[in-house]
């Protein structure tokens, strides 16, 4: 047997390099249809490694040698061609397989199917498909959610549905995990009424709806912000009695209540979920604590903060984050503090939000200084920051007349991989004109146009009006004009238009 393998082996290593040297193969037409087998077919095209000689070969053999190939040979080929992005080739190479006979199971055809989606090829999915269920072969749940999934993450959830209706009328007898998925995607697209068809359609398809499919819908409803509607759907599952309502179903919709600040109508439905023995989760305790904390009421969101750990329920990030700007919209700087140093004292991480709760809290309570040393904390953190987080304390320096602090900060942005942003340079441009830093206002101006920042009216005209009043007409001509052209042009003419209008050479600021 080892011999057999050898001289297998030998042959292959043959017919690999006799098939990649020779120009015409018609003179081994003879030596290969008497030593050639499908199984060594199989063993030559996986050896040639590249798919298009591996096409080829098979070309060769079916044409010159009248042979048929094996399974193996097909899916190895089929899998090479569609990797390797050519589609085309492998619909000639499916062809042939069908040509002999043979069926992809489901494996072959789930990869097939998405493949084809992937690149655009729905009609070639659908073809395949059917041309599966017209031989009464059946075909795995997961090859359909596969596919329904890529169209869903292709923006494409109308042809998924079109598809999926396609396919009731070609006998495919869905399961409702996969109906799920389309209703979720019909959802995420805003299409609820769609969704609900096919909610109204699911049990003429032999399916049952299930808690994950009503808390897709309910979902959806409250992304649309008609949460009244998703309160009502709630009560329809709790009458129909078919399977309770979970955690994910109630705290859905009091996320929705207490977005909108319906905190009566959250606490109500919070109250009907204790009752109904669905215990609330980190989640649900959040939603209810963000609510009232933006209400500023701290006694609720802090009985519900207390109810929460009695209830074993783990206060996160969020929870002290909500507190702490609760806090804070009511002044109460000292007790937004507290609750940052406790969450510090359990070990729980800041996320982006959290500092900038921090930031803009501190400086809209006059308390400069405090919010800058928030600052050092996130540049010393590993959090990537957003301009919109140092934006406040740029602003309260600036407004205080130390626009040197203000430009450190700047500076300091950088630094952390953080870009100035529109706001960042127009707060600069202001605080440096109200100094009579007329010079270096303008040459932030400049490094505004220099790294594709539009300026926008509010901005030009305000530095305009500075550069009036300082005396400087001039400049505040060509100020105009660069506002003009960026309207007009975009931001790269505006920048070729600033450098041609203007000489003179201005320091920048930052």
């Amino acid at each position: 047997m080892g011999s057999i393998r050898r001289a297998e082996a030998w042959f292959v290593k043959i017919a690999c390099t006799v098939f990649v040297r020779s120009n015409s193969l018609d003179p081994f037409v003879g030596y290969f249809s008497k030593h050639l087998t499908p199984s060594l077919v199989y063993e030559v095209v996986n050896r040639l490694h590249i798919p298009n000689l591996g096409f080829k070969f098979v070309e060769f053999c079916r044409h010159k040698l009248h042979m048929s190939h094996s399974y193996l040979t097909y899916s190895l080929l089929l899998r090479s061609l569609c990797r390797s992005n050519l589609h085309h080739t492998a619909k000639v190479v499916y062809d042939w397989m069908r040509c002999d006979g043979q069926i992809p199971d489901n494996r072959l055809l789930g990869f097939l199917v998405w493949s084809y989606a992937i690149v655009g090829r729905l009609d070639v999915s659908r073809e395949l498909l059917a041309d599966v269920q017209c031989n009464n072969v059946g075909v795995n749940a997961v090859v359909y959610n596969d596919l329904f999934n890529v169209l869903i993450r292709q923006n494409k959830v109308v042809d998924a549905v079109v598809l999926f209706r396609e396919l009731i009328r070609l006998r495919y007898k869905p399961v409702t995990y996969t109906v799920n998925i389309l209703m979720r995607g019909l959802c995420r697209a805003g299409e609820i009424d769609e969704a609900f068809r096919l909610l109204n359609d699911l049990r003429s398809f032999g399916c049952l709806p299930d808690v994950i499919t009503y808390n897709t819908l309910i979902h959806g409803l409250c992304r649309i912000n008609e949460v009244d509607r998703a309160r009502s759907l709630l009560k329809e599952v709790c009458l129909n009695g078919e399977f309770a309502p979970d955690v994910v179903s109630y705290t859905t919709i009091i996320s929705g209540y207490c977005k909108f600040s319906k905190m009566e109508e959250g606490n109500l439905l919070f109250g009907e979920m204790i009752r109904s023995g669905t215990a609330p989760n980190t989640f649900t305790f959040n939603a209810l604590i963000g609510g009232f904390g933006k209400l500023g009421d701290m006694a609720s969101a802090l009985a519900l903060y207390e109810k929460m750990l009695v209830q074993g329920c783990v206060p996160d990030v969020a929870t002290f984050t909500s507190l702490i700007n609760g806090y804070f919209r009511l002044g109460q700087v000292h007790q937004a503090m507290d609750m940052w140093h406790k969450m510090n004292d359990k070990n729980i991480g800041a996320t982006l939000y959290t500092f900038s709760v921090l930031v803009s809290g501190l400086c809209n309570n006059n308390r400069l200084h405090k919010a800058r040393d928030i600052l050092r904390l996130l540049n010393e953190s590993d959090i990537v920051p957003q301009p919109f987080i140092y934006n406040p304390v740029i602003d309260g320096y600036c407004k205080s007349g130390n626009v040197d602090e203000a430009n450190k900060i700047v500076a300091e942005m950088e630094v952390n991989r953080c870009k100035p942003d529109k706001l960042t340079f127009t707060i600069l441009i202001i605080g440096h004109c109200m100094k009579g830093r007329m010079p270096e206002a303008i040459g932030i101006f400049h490094k505004m146009l220099a790294v594709g920042c539009a300026p926008d009216e509010i901005t030009v005209n305000n530095l305009r009006s500075c550069l009036l009043k300082a005396g400087m007409p001039g400049e505040a001509a060509r100020v105009k004009k660069v506002l003009a052209q960026n309207l007009t042009l975009g931001i790269t003419s505006s920048k070729k238009s600033y450098h041609e209008t203007t000489n003179e050479s201005i320091p920048v600021a930052v």
